[in-house]
């Protein structure tokens, strides 16, 4: 199968003519790029490859399940470098790629959400940004680049030169969180805006070797290479980039077998990879030049195969924020082998400065700004690592939602707090898939020293009493939550089933009943806009059961 695949590879273009044949990509490809040398190397380069929408288990070196995709380059940078199996990004991809870029959590940059238009909290220009890093660091003077998704702004013509203001000297991609179509879609260069008819993922590698081939060999770099694949929209790939043999393209077969697209364009975009590696090597960059390879969040609901579309890509569940992360270069010692430390998307910031020698790299970040991130360097060297205890995730957006809120784990235990006031927490070795919140049931000593440990690291963190050791308790009683408070317009109640036709009362301060209705459902919406602005008592009776609480209208 491997054989018949990489054989139907044909790779031509109209502007890059490349061939490569079984042979070669295995014995000279694979086994001379990837086995580098642990002597030091004075030029340390570095390659960002962030891959979109995807969580680890389609990739056979992060996952023991049968149903991954066949990639050979994703495998042997795997093979050769290390592999990391317990990292966390946010649940969408902009937060994610703040904080990557920063080094800092979602709630000190902002985005918390995925950047839909201009009035979207987007990313500073005021940011130390990692490229910006590396251009301070003027005793090397590192090139920079990225090419493809930027998704840290809308794409609006005041904002086109970002990239370049946040420290990359050229930048060619797209915007926007996707694109409508794989052959056709707007790419900006260096601001001015213009279109794409390249299948992307060879636009963007395209656009990364014409970029490596304009600067001296001599002088190290930093280029980040984030690809639209394997986002929707599903589509058929180029026949040369992946086995479509079983793919006909047609809307309806797209439908129905998304998850074999989904395949298909991981397999174009390892290819690819394939391909920037090959240029890597025949150019004598391969010996000095780190790659990390990453995904920006989990599998989306379509595409999972966790069995529970509601824990996905937009949730804060492990399967929505865990992604797969390799590191393979000179940086490395001991290569192939796996690390089950905890790892923080963001981490990338401090180790890519550790990576590229930056010089007390903390000392051109201003002492207001907290940066969150951990160098990851000493795990590369195998030596002394300092891992972290717990690894963190949010997302919160302009109107509030179900899905809002923070998450902590450490290597047992995940705890979620929801914005709505709820809690969630898990046992992620014995329940995988997160299927038994364990609060309602009552913690074991075990389990209830991990909570409060979690509970006061995320209070510390954040610097706000999120949740406490009371929620314990209330969360097994006959309870609700409130959210927006304060709110406009109306307001919604979360409860449980022990809820169910019980009494809702909302009065004025003074007593006087202005709204009566039974509980009906777990998620109750109640329409408020005609009362005035204030402080009202909402009531809930159940049984002899009464809880009281406020709200704030701003009607």
């Amino acid at each position: 199968m491997m054989k018949n695949l990489l054989e139907t590879r044909n790779f031509n273009s109209q502007k890059i003519t490349y061939r490569m044949t079984y042979r070669f990509i295995i014995s000279s490809f694979i086994l001379q790029l990837f086995i580098l040398p642990i002597s030091v190397i004075a030029q340390q380069n570095c390659v960002l490859i962030i891959a979109d929408d995807v969580s680890p288990d389609y990739f056979s070196s992060f996952s023991s399940t049968s149903d991954t995709t066949t990639t050979p380059f994703i495998s042997g940078l795997a093979k050769s470098g290390i592999r990391f199996t317990n990292v966390w990004a946010s649940p969408i991809c902009s937060p994610t790629r703040a904080g990557i870029i920063t080094g800092r959590y979602s709630f000190r940059t902002g985005i918390g959400q995925v950047i839909t238009s201009n009035s979207s909290p987007q990313i500073d220009t005021n940011e130390i940004s990692i490229a910006k890093l590396l251009k301070m660091n003027v005793s090397i003077n590192y090139s920079t680049a990225l090419v493809g998704k930027w998704h840290l702004n809308a794409n609006v013509p005041n904002k086109r030169l970002y990239p370049n203001k946040l420290g990359f000297d050229f930048y060619k991609g797209n915007f926007n969180g996707a694109i409508t179509d794989y052959y056709n879609y707007p790419i900006i260069h260096n601001g001015s805006l213009d279109t794409a008819h390249q299948y992307a993922s060879t636009q963007t590698v395209n656009d990364a070797i014409n970029w490596l081939g304009s600067i001296s060999n001599s002088k190290p770099f930093f280029i980040w290479v984030a690809f639209n694949a394997p986002h929707s929209p599903y589509h058929l790939p180029p026949s040369n980039l992946c086995n479509t043999s079983n793919l006909t393209g047609t809307s309806g077969h797209i439908n129905s077998n998304k998850s074999s697209y989904f395949k298909a364009a991981i397999q174009a975009m390892d290819t690819e990879i394939g391909r920037l590696m090959l240029y890597l090597k025949q150019n004598g960059l391969s010996d000095s030049t780190n790659i990390i390879f990453i995904g920006d969040n989990g599998n989306s609901a379509d595409v999972a195969q966790n069995g529970n579309p509601l824990h996905c890509k937009n949730t804060l569940y492990n399967y929505g924020v865990h992604v797969p992360m390799l590191i393979n270069g000179p940086s490395v010692k001991n290569p192939n082998r796996n690390c089950n430390e905890l790892v923080n998307t963001s981490d990338l910031f401090a180790t890519i400065a550790d990576i590229c020698s930056v010089p007390n790299w903390k000392s051109y970040i201003p002492s207001s700004t907290k940066v969150d991130s951990k160098s990851l360097i000493n795990i590369l060297k195998n030596t002394n690592a300092t891992p972290r205890t717990w690894i963190f995730s949010e997302q919160f957006t302009d109107i509030s939602a179900l899905s809002d809120g923070k998450t902590i784990r450490n290597n047992q235990y995940q705890l979620i707090k929801f914005d709505s006031g709820v809690s969630e927490f898990y046992d992620l070795i014995n329940d995988e898939n997160q299927n038994t919140n364990l609060l309602p049931l009552g913690l074991t000593s075990i389990q209830e020293s991990n909570y409060l440990k979690l509970c006061d690291t995320l209070n510390t963190l954040v610097n706000k009493p999120l949740c406490t050791p009371l929620q314990l308790s209330e969360t097994r009683l006959f309870d609700f939550n409130i959210f927006p408070n304060p709110t406009v317009g109306k307001i919604s109640l979360l409860g449980n089933e022990s809820l169910l036709g019980s009494e809702i009362t909302i009065t004025s301060l003074i007593g006087e009943e202005l709204h009566y209705q039974l509980w009906s459902m777990l998620l109750m919406n109640i329409e408020l806009d005609r009362f005035k602005s204030g402080v009202y008592i909402i009531r809930v009776k159940k049984d002899n059961q009464i809880i009281t609480k406020k709200i704030q209208l701003l009607n």
